[in-house]
């Protein structure tokens, strides 16, 4: 289990939700335009909840998403 200090530092982005725990977000951009994102809650004792990442295409579409938490269902097309 990772310290809320530890997500701030991984993730660099997050926003408060209403029960008191936290969605952090990362954004990593590929060589030809591609984002993928991964996201991942919290709840305020900093427990994972859910886990995924969502890829992005050059124009910003999704185009699929893989989560990992809490049960890993591959990757998805959207």
């Amino acid at each position: 289990m990772s310290t809320r200090a530890q997500n701030e530092r991984k993730f660099g982005q997050w926003e408060e939700l209403a029960d008191g725990g936290r969605r952090y977000r990362l954004e990593i951009i590929g060589r030809l335009g591609w984002r993928a994102r991964y996201l991942k809650e919290v709840d305020r004792q900093e427990t994972t909840l859910r886990f995924w990442q969502e890829i992005y295409d050059d124009t910003g579409r999704l185009v699929e998403r893989h989560e990992k938490l809490p049960v890993d269902k591959g990757h998805q097309k959207v």
